[in-house]
């Protein structure tokens, strides 16, 4: 099985951004995927307040395909929380959190409060992990220390200047898991598996606007053994959706 594990469904026409969850299982067809991780673009509740059961029921058609992680802002104290657990009580698989539009550093209280309660449903935390401020890896691998129970996933795994710093921190801290969308260098996933071992790194395309043929050949030409690119392609992340995390 083959699992996008990092894709975007979401309609803000303010920002002009549409992305429609017949156009996510139709990227996942062109690439021979099986199913895909979706979220929204924006952090509930700021733009959005129902964005929470608006994905569950954009996704309603294609409940065989898509799974969704919710995308949350921390800093609205309880209500965050009161967001996330509703989240996971209507079939959420996982919490998804962005500094850069957040503003919230990944080790902040209000954050780590979130990771905790995602910890407590045995579901994964998946960070935008990049270039830019509170995102790089040393960021966030100060939330996966203070949180050890929690797994927690390196969205675009450090991106085009941070991936060295990326697989440092993994080496680190076993509760770090490496997803490749946006990363640029195939063998940079050969040396994350040779370094951290292929249970922790996971395959993901940033879809639909990021094309998953083009994420899915950069794994496939990382020269990954038969066994090693079958838990990245999908077997890893099957395991997080299932629960069997950290």
């Amino acid at each position: 099985m083959i699992i996008d594990a990092h894709m975007h469904v979401d309609d803000v026409p303010a920002l002009g951004w549409k992305m429609e969850a017949e156009l996510v299982v139709r990227r996942l067809d062109e690439a021979g995927i099986d199913k895909g991780v979706v979220m929204t673009i924006v952090d509930a509740p700021e733009i959005n307040p129902d964005a929470i059961e608006w994905v569950m029921e954009a996704c309603s058609a294609y409940r065989d395909r898509l799974e969704a992680f919710a995308r949350i802002h921390p800093w609205y104290g309880d209500l965050s929380l009161e967001l996330l657990d509703r989240a996971f009580a209507i079939g959420y698989k996982g919490l998804k959190l962005h500094p850069v539009s957040t503003i919230a550093h990944p080790s902040g209280e209000d954050t780590l409060r979130l990771i905790r309660r995602a910890a407590e449903h045995n579901a994964p935390t998946l960070f935008h992990c990049g270039d830019e401020p509170m995102t790089t890896p040393l960021a966030i691998a100060r939330a996966a220390a203070a949180v050890p129970q929690a797994t927690i996933i390196l969205g675009h795994m450090g991106a085009y200047f941070h991936n060295d710093e990326a697989i440092e921190v993994a080496e680190r801290y076993p509760n770090i898991v490496l997803e490749t969308s946006g990363m640029p260098y195939p063998a940079k996933i050969d040396e994350a598996v040779r370094r951290v071992g292929a249970e922790r790194v996971i395959f993901a395309s940033d879809g639909p606007v990021c094309s998953p043929r083009l994420d899915l050949e950069k794994v496939r030409i990382a020269g990954l053994s038969p066994a090693d690119e079958a838990l990245v392609m999908g077997g890893n992340a099957k395991r997080i959706l299932d629960g069997v995390v950290a």
